[in-house]
Order: C-alpha cells, then sequence, then structure tokens
C-alpha cells in the first residue's frame, strides 16, 4: 500500500467525498482534517454522483445505501485508495473488485451492536405484547376502557428464542433475552466456545432447519452474503410453528419476504417484526396492511451515540491510511 503523508507539507490534505450527511461533530472533524466534499442536503448520491467522486477523491465514504460494483469501481480515477464505508456491513460495495484494483476498504464494526440488540428486543415486546395495536386505539381515540379479554398478548419468559447468525449483536441479542427469562438457541456459522455458550446460556444447533422448526421466536442476525441470500427460504419458513414470531433487524435480503408475507397474511406465522427490507425502502405493500407486522424504518442503530461513534471510527481509518498504514477496520477476504 502506498504511504500517504497528509501531514508533509509538500502534499495536499486528502481529498475526502461523503455520500450522506453525517453528525455536525463527525463533518466539522472531518473539515479540520481533510480536504472534504460533504453532501448538504443530504440527497441519495446516484450512480453517476458516485462514479464521478471517485474519479477526483483519494478516500470515498459511503453508506448503506449506496450500491458500489465492479463497473463503477473500473470509471475510479487512479487517486482513489481507500473506500471507508460508514457502516459494519460492506455488501453493498464490490470489495473482491476493489482490492483487485488496490483499493482498500474499511468499515466500522462494533459500534452499534448494542444499539441494535435492544432495537431486537422492541421488536420482539412490540409484537407479542400487541404494543403498536394498542398505540393505534389510543391515537384513533377508540378505547372504552380496560376488559380482561382485551389486547392479550404473550408473555416472553419460558419462550424459546432462536438466533440466526450469533455474532457481536447475535450475543447482545442472548444476554437481554435471558433477562426476559427466555431459553436461548441458535445457529450459526461457527459454533461459540464453550465459555461463551455457558454464559449465554445458549444451545447450539448444527441444523438450522431443526431449529426452526422448535422456536417461538426466531432473530435474524446474519449479515447477507451470496451464502445468505434467502437462508430463511419459503420452505424453511413453513417449518416454524403457526404461533411463531420473526425479527430481522439485519438485512432484508435474508428472508423471503414474499413468502413471508403470504404465510403472514394466511395466519401460518403469527408475527414479523421488520427493520429492514428485501428491497430497501421499496416495501411489500401487503406488510403494511396487517395488525400482526411491527415495520421500523431501519432504525436499528439510529442513536445519537452509535452514529457519532461510527464517524470517529471512519476518521481514525482514513486517518491512519493517510499516515501510511494499514486502517484498523479493513476488510480482508475472510470477512466477506
Amino acid at each position: 500500500m502506498p504511504a500517504v503523508h497528509a501531514t508533509d507539507p509538500t502534499r495536499s490534505r486528502l481529498k475526502v467525498t461523503v455520500s450522506r450527511r453525517l453528525p455536525e461533530a463527525v463533518e466539522t472533524r472531518m473539515s479540520e482534517l481533510f480536504d472534504v466534499a460533504l453532501n448538504a442536503d443530504d440527497h441519495k448520491m446516484s450512480r453517476d454522483e458516485l462514479v464521478a467522486a471517485m474519479r477526483i477523491s483519494d478516500v470515498l465514504v459511503p453508506t448503506i445505501t449506496d450500491h458500489i460494483d465492479a463497473a463503477m469501481l473500473a470509471q475510479a480515477g487512479d487517486k482513489l485508495k481507500l473506500i471507508a464505508n460508514y457502516g459494519a456491513g460492506v455488501d453493498h460495495i464490490d470489495a473482491h473488485s476493489a482490492r483487485q484494483r488496490g483499493i482498500l476498504v474499511s468499515n466500522t464494526p462494533g459500534v452499534v451492536t448494542d444499539d441494535t440488540a435492544d432495537v431486537v428486543m422492541a421488536l420482539i415486546l412490540g409484537v407479542t405484547r400487541r404494543i403498536p395495536e394498542g398505540m393505534a386505539e389510543m391515537q384513533a381515540g377508540r378505547w372504552q376502557g380496560w376488559s380482561p379479554t382485551a389486547h392479550l398478548g404473550g408473555r416472553l419468559g419460558g419462550r424459546r428464542l432462536g438466533i440466526l447468525g450469533m455474532g457481536r449483536i447475535g450475543q447482545a441479542v442472548a444476554r437481554r433475552a435471558n433477562v426476559f427469562g427466555m431459553q436461548v438457541h441458535y445457529h450459526n456459522r461457527r459454533r461459540l466456545r464453550p465459555e461463551i455458550e455457558a454464559e449465554l446460556q445458549a444451545t447450539y444447533w448444527e441444523s438450522l432447519d431443526q431449529m426452526l422448526a422448535r422456536m417461538d421466536i426466531v432473530s435474524v442476525n446474519a449479515p447477507h452474503t451470496p451464502s445468505t441470500f434467502h437462508l430463511l427460504s419459503a420452505r424453511r419458513l413453513k417449518l416454524l410453528k403457526p404461533s411463531a414470531v420473526v425479527i430481522n433487524t439485519s438485512r432484508g435480503e435474508v428472508i423471503d419476504e414474499n413468502a413471508l408475507t403470504r404465510m403472514l397474511r394466511a395466519g401460518e406465522i403469527a408475527g414479523a417484526g421488520l427493520d429492514v427490507f428485501e428491497h430497501g425502502h421499496e416495501i411489500n405493500p401487503r406488510l403494511r396492511e396487517l395488525a400482526n407486522v411491527v415495520l421500523l424504518p431501519h432504525m436499528g442503530s439510529a442513536t445519537i451515540e452509535g452514529r457519532v461513534e461510527m464517524g470517529e471510527k471512519v476518521i481514525i481509518n482514513i486517518k491512519t491510511f493517510a499516515d501510511g498504514h494499514r486502517p484498523p477496520d479493513l476488510v480482508v477476504p475472510s470477512m466477506l
């Protein structure tokens, strides 16, 4: 990797393009350190705008809304040497093509683990305790007073929670589920070490099919990769009990959304809590019609603290690269 010394007075500061608005403190610090082009109105940059930015920048700072493929990378300028992603997931970037062109890719792992795990629990409670239904009744002025048979949901204590993907977020979900008295089960590419399993009180299932058939709630916490696309396929969704609930805060592509919608409408699955969707913000309109579904606008990581910490990681990755060193959060082939 060529060394780029931002402190060398014979060189100009790194040209950095940021694709979306970031917290003010992050943008200010970037402006102090680099020659930064900011997105003042926070519009989603078009494909042509991203290519134009890659032609003139040393560093591009994209987000999950920016899909960067091999054809776009082929048009990048010789200056572009780092794509410092603002976010942990990098499935929207063709990192293999970038690497072949000598362009490094970094990300911001571990920052929003707790924030996302909190939203998993919020969705579990929202669906099982029918909280949105109660809120809608109150806001519409329909509530006529307490009744012993109204708004009956289900108790979390004793329920089996199946976690699909036991990385940082999956483990954080497990810790929270233990507090609620849930029984934690999980399926993962690799089994956890015995001491971690013991700490999380988690039961490992080598067979995803066998786990799904026995769970009351399934939380999807797996990244989107070619091997996880539609991992919860129509066939696997049919293995769930009719009383089961599906929660997804990871990537929408992991679930066959059309199949899930059909089964929810048919009463073959009891409910779902979704923060991500297979086609981005283009949500299946039939999902909005269902009272047993809680939908959120991809806000699992949306805390002020988390967004600032993500920006700080981006800055550290760029600054480390500028000083001629390997970015601490470099994405390597084994991670893809």
